[in-house]
């Protein structure tokens, strides 16, 4: 269930800097603010819904977050996130660092940003909201016991990550008919996210839950990858045809999106690349 009021605590970093472990915040926002660094934050950064759906982008990739979803940024990177269409959106969170942070979660298995998901009767559900529970008798002074907790969570955390490897396998037999429908698709520049999930007969929040499981991208940046690659194979084996007509005959609407896509996922536009090859 939804927690109710606005807790917030914040935990000095300098009050025990011997923890290997050290929580600098953990709280729960009823009304998710839209929030923009653009030099990321400071701290390992744990986002966790609630409830309501929000929107979260870095590295160019955007990802859909609602209930029974998290996901963890490692300090520094760049995000975005909001309420999905100015829709209430409630969010718990953890801020942690500390010198041997890094191989906590190494040791963990754990590799961020990662993204994750879990089913409602998990126990993970309820893990964080515990932890801040215990925070409202103000006893712990030197942060001792919310480092255990949080270690405690990384642990979870790293069983969910192993659960969603075991699905993997699962997740690709149910999307090979989708990836197959793409391959005779891809030339098609009006195929959009719910016609993916049409494939399936699936929703769009369904799909993009697979995708992200198993290849850690959106579905439609998967979409767009393979049309990379075609255009890569035709720039390669017809030296005579335009790139305009790659362009058209892989799925993009025009030449300069094309050239502009094509130079964000090679690192070179598509004339570079056929001199190479």
């Amino acid at each position: 269930m939804p927690m109710k009021a606005l807790r917030r605590f914040v935990f000095s970093p300098t009050g025990n800097p011997g923890l290997p472990l050290i929580v600098e915040s953990i709280g729960y926002n009823p009304s998710q603010e839209k929030i923009i660094r653009s030099q990321g934050y400071p701290w390992y950064h744990w986002l966790q819904v609630e409830d309501g759906e929000g929107v979260l982008t870095y590295h160019n990739e955007t990802v859909q977050l609602s209930p029974y979803s998290g996901v963890l940024l490692p300090p520094g990177l760049p995000h975005i996130y909001e309420s999905s269409s100015n829709n209430i959106w409630s969010t718990l969170y953890l801020t942690f660092g500390g010198d041997a942070s890094a191989s906590i979660l190494s040791s963990f298995g754990i590799h961020e940003p990662a993204i994750f998901y879990w089913e409602p009767s998990s126990p993970f559900v309820s893990l964080l909201s515990g932890m801040l529970s215990k925070m409202d008798d103000e006893s712990d002074m030197f942060g001792l016991d919310i480092s255990v907790d949080a270690y405690r969570f990384l642990g979870q955390m790293s069983k969910l990550s192993q659960g969603n490897h075991i699905s993997i396998s699962r997740n690709m037999e149910k999307l090979t008919p989708l990836i197959k429908w793409m391959e005779r698709h891809y030339g098609n520049p009006d195929i959009g996210l719910d016609n993916l999930a049409a494939v399936l007969g699936i929703s769009s929040r369904h799909l993009s839950k697979l995708f992200h499981l198993t290849f850690g991208l959106a579905p439609y940046t998967y979409f767009v990858q393979m049309r990379i690659h075609k255009a890569k194979e035709r720039l390669a084996s017809e030296p005579i045809a335009t790139v305009a007509s790659i362009a058209s005959q892989t799925g993009f609407r025009d030449t300069s999106h094309f050239v502009a896509t094509f130079r964000k996922h090679t690192g070179m536009t598509p004339q570079q690349f056929r001199r190479l090859h």
